[in-house]
């Protein structure tokens, strides 16, 4: 098996946009780094055998119709809206 790689996790922290503590950083990289070598020892199995797949069970897709009901009002729409302006929810700028 070879050495499990080390988590830097300052630098996952910063892509996470997530600040952590010295005593979080110091839990969450021992916790990466056991998942990265749990990985490791399922790397070690020969799957060459094996069909990939996505899920461990066959999926179906189970769709409802799609049947028009009654329309709600704006008013309705909008009444648990934290913010709202000219019949719409107003919500935080997340392009800066």
């Amino acid at each position: 098996m070879s050495e499990t790689p080390h988590i830097d996790i300052d630098y996952v922290a910063k892509l996470a946009r997530i600040n952590l503590t010295n005593d979080e950083k110091a839990k969450f990289s021992n916790q990466l780094d056991s998942i990265l070598g749990y990985i490791e020892k399922l790397n070690e199995l020969n799957t060459d055998e094996v069909e990939p797949t996505a899920h461990p069970h066959e999926v179906f897709n189970v769709w409802q119709e799609d049947v028009v009901k009654s329309e709600m009002s704006v008013e309705k729409a909008l009444s648990n809206a934290p913010k709202q302006r000219q019949n719409m929810v107003v919500v935080p700028k997340v392009v800066e």
